[in-house]
């Protein structure tokens, strides 16, 4: 069968027309395709938001439950001076009073500069980081028990934030003559570690 050139130009036509129809329906299957992408990954990320602040939700409920049951203590450990900033200050007017109440003998200290501790025993902090401040003592001793008087004094008044690391003690009076005078027979020098534990520093979000 010979087709005239009419005839031609109308399928032509026909054809163009296909043509453009399989070109649109593929377009907007694509299209169709992709908007489907898009809402499953827009579905999965709220998804993923949805059940991060479930988690939030439920770690929320249980920090303010640890909080609710440790509260006292904490407080009881800011009031002691062992959570916060160092108070130095303190320590040394209560090493004076301490000294004085027990009527030792002479005694001599420094502080050196605090610095972060990583304590040689197993310690679960969190978040939080331990500092000491070292003091070194010299003090002239009628016995070994005037040292121990001045550490458990200083103890019951700071609970545990304090250290006795190192202490060397030496006889000055090796005669060991009695007296009826005082007269120190023991010198100890020794280093205290002042703990201090603080907060975790809060995390500062980036300007948007």
């Amino acid at each position: 069968m010979n087709l005239e050139r009419q005839d031609w130009k109308k399928l032509q036509i026909s054809i163009i027309v296909l043509v453009a129809v399989v070109l649109t329906v593929t377009a907007l299957i694509a299209a169709a395709q992709y908007f489907s992408t898009q809402q499953k990954q827009a579905l999965q990320l709220q998804q993923n938001q949805l059940n991060a602040a479930r988690q939030r939700f439920q770690s929320s409920g249980v920090e303010k439950e640890t909080i609710i049951e440790y509260l006292p203590q904490y407080q009881h450990l800011i009031d002691n001076g062992f959570v916060g900033e160092e108070r130095r200050i303190e320590w040394v007017e209560d090493l004076r009073k301490q000294h004085k109440n027990h009527k030792l003998f002479g005694i001599k200290y420094s502080i050196k500069q605090q610095e972060k501790y990583t304590p040689e025993f197993t310690a679960n902090l969190g978040n939080f980081v331990l500092y000491r401040s070292v003091m070194q003592l010299s003090l002239d001793m009628l016995h070994e028990g005037d040292l121990l008087k001045l550490t458990e004094s200083l103890s019951d008044n700071h609970g545990a934030s304090f250290i006795l690391r190192d202490c060397e003690i030496t006889r000055i009076n090796p005669g060991g003559a009695i007296s009826r005078q005082l007269i120190a027979n023991l010198h100890a020098d020794c280093e205290i570690d002042w703990l201090t534990l603080r907060e975790p520093t809060p995390i500062q979000e980036a300007p948007q």
